[in-house]
Protein backbone atom coordinates (compact mmCIF):
# COMPACT_ATOMS: atom_id res chain seq x y z
CA UNK A 1 0.00 0.00 0.00
CA UNK A 2 2.81 2.44 0.87
CA UNK A 3 4.45 1.71 -2.50
CA UNK A 4 1.27 2.63 -4.34
CA UNK A 5 1.05 5.92 -2.46
CA UNK A 6 4.66 6.73 -3.33
CA UNK A 7 4.22 5.98 -7.03
CA UNK A 8 1.11 8.16 -7.16
CA UNK A 9 2.72 11.05 -5.28
CA UNK A 10 4.30 12.81 -8.31
CA UNK A 11 0.95 12.87 -10.14
CA UNK A 12 -0.83 14.16 -7.06
CA UNK A 13 1.83 16.83 -6.45
CA UNK A 14 1.75 17.89 -10.11
CA UNK A 15 -2.01 18.42 -9.88
CA UNK A 16 -1.65 20.41 -6.65
CA UNK A 17 1.17 22.53 -8.12
CA UNK A 18 -0.93 23.21 -11.23
CA UNK A 19 -3.89 24.33 -9.14
CA UNK A 20 -1.76 26.50 -6.84
CA UNK A 21 0.14 28.12 -9.72
CA UNK A 22 -3.11 28.95 -11.51
CA UNK A 23 -4.43 30.61 -8.37
CA UNK A 24 -1.20 32.51 -7.66
CA UNK A 25 -0.89 33.81 -11.21
CA UNK A 26 -4.52 34.85 -11.46
CA UNK A 27 -4.85 36.49 -8.03
CA UNK A 28 -1.49 37.32 -6.49
CA UNK A 29 0.96 38.37 -9.16
CA UNK A 30 -0.99 41.20 -10.78
CA UNK A 31 1.29 41.30 -13.83
CA UNK A 32 -0.68 42.44 -16.92
CA UNK A 33 1.60 40.34 -19.14
CA UNK A 34 0.06 37.25 -17.53
CA UNK A 35 -3.53 38.21 -18.28
CA UNK A 36 -5.37 35.29 -19.87
CA UNK A 37 -2.61 32.83 -18.98
CA UNK A 38 -3.75 29.25 -18.40
CA UNK A 39 -1.67 26.58 -16.69
CA UNK A 40 -2.43 23.69 -19.03
CA UNK A 41 -0.56 20.99 -17.13
CA UNK A 42 2.36 20.24 -14.86
CA UNK A 43 4.64 17.22 -14.93
CA UNK A 44 7.05 16.56 -12.09
CA UNK A 45 9.96 14.18 -11.70
CA UNK A 46 9.66 11.25 -9.29
CA UNK A 47 12.01 12.94 -6.82
CA UNK A 48 9.81 16.10 -6.93
CA UNK A 49 12.84 18.27 -7.78
CA UNK A 50 11.81 19.49 -11.25
CA UNK A 51 8.37 20.61 -12.36
CA UNK A 52 7.70 21.39 -16.02
CA UNK A 53 4.82 23.83 -16.23
CA UNK A 54 3.02 23.94 -19.58
CA UNK A 55 1.05 27.12 -20.19
CA UNK A 56 -0.93 28.85 -22.92
CA UNK A 57 -2.77 32.09 -23.42
CA UNK A 58 -6.55 32.12 -23.63
CA UNK A 59 -6.67 35.54 -25.25
CA UNK A 60 -4.43 35.73 -28.30
CA UNK A 61 -6.21 36.70 -31.48
CA UNK A 62 -7.51 40.10 -32.38
CA UNK A 63 -6.69 43.06 -34.55
CA UNK A 64 -3.18 44.36 -34.00
CA UNK A 65 -2.17 41.57 -31.61
CA UNK A 66 1.35 40.28 -32.14
CA UNK A 67 0.95 36.71 -30.90
CA UNK A 68 4.67 35.93 -30.74
CA UNK A 69 5.44 39.11 -28.80
CA UNK A 70 2.59 38.35 -26.40
CA UNK A 71 4.00 34.85 -25.76
CA UNK A 72 7.51 36.21 -25.16
CA UNK A 73 6.20 38.81 -22.70
CA UNK A 74 4.28 36.16 -20.78
CA UNK A 75 7.34 33.87 -20.70
CA UNK A 76 9.50 36.71 -19.36
CA UNK A 77 6.91 37.53 -16.70
CA UNK A 78 6.78 33.88 -15.61
CA UNK A 79 10.56 33.64 -15.43
CA UNK A 80 10.73 36.88 -13.43
CA UNK A 81 8.17 35.54 -10.94
CA UNK A 82 9.72 32.07 -10.63
CA UNK A 83 11.35 32.68 -7.23
CA UNK A 84 8.17 34.08 -5.73
CA UNK A 85 6.11 31.21 -7.18
CA UNK A 86 8.55 28.57 -5.88
CA UNK A 87 8.44 30.02 -2.38
CA UNK A 88 4.65 30.24 -2.34
CA UNK A 89 4.19 26.69 -3.65
CA UNK A 90 6.68 25.22 -1.20
CA UNK A 91 5.03 26.99 1.71
CA UNK A 92 1.39 26.40 0.75
CA UNK A 93 1.84 22.75 -0.20
CA UNK A 94 4.10 22.12 2.81
CA UNK A 95 6.90 20.69 0.69
CA UNK A 96 10.32 20.04 2.23
CA UNK A 97 12.12 21.67 -0.70
CA UNK A 98 11.17 23.88 -3.60
CA UNK A 99 11.00 22.16 -6.98
CA UNK A 100 12.71 23.90 -9.87
CA UNK A 101 10.00 25.39 -12.10
CA UNK A 102 10.49 25.33 -15.87
CA UNK A 103 7.83 27.14 -17.84
CA UNK A 104 7.16 25.92 -21.37
CA UNK A 105 4.60 27.22 -23.83
CA UNK A 106 1.97 24.58 -24.73
CA UNK A 107 1.22 24.91 -28.43
CA UNK A 108 -0.95 21.77 -28.36
CA UNK A 109 -4.26 23.60 -28.02
CA UNK A 110 -3.42 25.87 -30.96
CA UNK A 111 -2.68 22.81 -33.06
CA UNK A 112 -6.01 21.22 -32.06
CA UNK A 113 -7.85 24.46 -32.87
CA UNK A 114 -6.15 24.64 -36.27
CA UNK A 115 -7.12 21.02 -37.03
CA UNK A 116 -10.73 21.82 -36.11
CA UNK A 117 -10.65 24.85 -38.45
CA UNK A 118 -9.31 22.73 -41.30
CA UNK A 119 -11.94 20.03 -40.74
CA UNK A 120 -14.71 22.66 -40.81
CA UNK A 121 -13.23 24.04 -44.03
CA UNK A 122 -13.31 20.57 -45.62
CA UNK A 123 -16.95 20.12 -44.53
CA UNK A 124 -17.92 23.46 -46.08
CA UNK A 125 -16.09 22.60 -49.32
CA UNK A 126 -17.86 19.24 -49.55
CA UNK A 127 -21.27 20.84 -49.01
CA UNK A 128 -20.65 23.43 -51.73
CA UNK A 129 -19.70 20.76 -54.29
Amino acid sequence: MAGEDRSNRPARMAAEIRQELARLIARDLGDPRLEGLIIASVSITKDLRLARVYWRLAILAGPGVNVEARRKEAQQALERATGRLKSAITSRLKMRFAPELRFEYDAGQEARDRIDELLEEVKRDRKSE
